[in-house]
């Protein structure tokens, strides 16, 4: 008798990223034979588009892409990249606007400007019926200040690698419209974010790696990929008393629900 592997959905991955250059097709290979039929890429900047679109054309029904500048790429000239991106929404049908956000950990130089860029976006996404994907590094302070300002039943998406408190992540659930994107800081010993997702619905919640950022315990500290979405989803089956497989249904659906595709 066969049996069906669940359906995985990995809402962030680089997975155009130059760390998967000599090997990204047995790294996507590995991904499919693990149940991971959906990888949501995030883009960074103007550099990142080409190989992201090559990889969504490569992988119509597998590998979806995004557009957006991320926080730590937002410097003097913002303005005028974010006018080279705009126009690319009406060239390809782009999933989410993202990766947006606030970045206070690298550098506060730009925040006003990191700020503004966010506002822009957040107007694409409520204009084009889009979802956003938030960058947020100790930065929730100043994401909340404006999606305060700026949320309204347009708006919808995911707190990208959420490492925020309860209070936090409370806040983020009475927005009505966004996801809690968890990852492998999930499975590490001491981030306490087992015990914040331990009183969250998991309607509420989305799998991602961020790979080939924070590969999950065993393996934190190595290049991280798709494939490893698994070790996360059993780590969240463990803290909330489900099976893999339900964990799988679940949050692939909440993503379905969010990027409605």
């Amino acid at each position: 008798m066969l049996l069906l592997c669940p359906m995985f959905t990995d809402t962030h991955c680089h997975l155009y990223s130059e760390d998967f250059n000599d090997d990204r097709r047995e790294v996507i290979e590995r991904a499919f034979e693990q149940g991971i039929q959906r990888i949501f890429m995030p883009n960074v900047d103007e550099d990142s588009i080409p190989g992201m679109m090559e990889l969504a054309a490569q992988y119509p029904a597998n590998c979806f892409a995004m557009m957006g500048l991320h926080p730590c790429s937002v410097k003097e000239d913002f303005e005028s990249v974010l006018a080279t991106m705009r126009p690319k929404f009406e060239q390809h049908a782009f999933s989410a606007v993202g990766e947006i956000g606030i970045d206070l950990y690298w550098d506060k130089t730009f925040l006003a400007q990191q700020i503004k860029a966010f506002e822009i976006q957040i107007d694409w996404a409520k204009e084009m019926g889009l979802p956003i994907v938030i960058h947020v590094r100790e930065s929730f302070d100043e994401v909340f200040e404006v999606l305060d300002r700026l949320n309204d039943e347009r708006l919808r998406g995911i707190f990208h690698c959420f490492t925020g408190n309860q209070e936090q992540a409370r806040h983020v659930i009475n927005y009505g419209g966004f996801k809690i994107g968890l990852g492998g800081v999930l499975t590490f010993k001491k981030s306490g974010l087992d015990a914040v997702v331990e009183n969250i619905d998991m309607k509420h919640l989305v799998l991602e790696t961020d790979a080939p950022y924070l590969a999950p315990t065993p393996n934190r500290g190595k290049r991280n990929e798709p494939a490893y979405i698994k070790l996360v989803a059993q780590k969240l089956a463990e803290v909330k008393g489900l099976t893999v497989d339900q964990v799988a249904e679940i949050t692939t659906q909440n993503s379905i629900d969010i990027f409605k595709r």
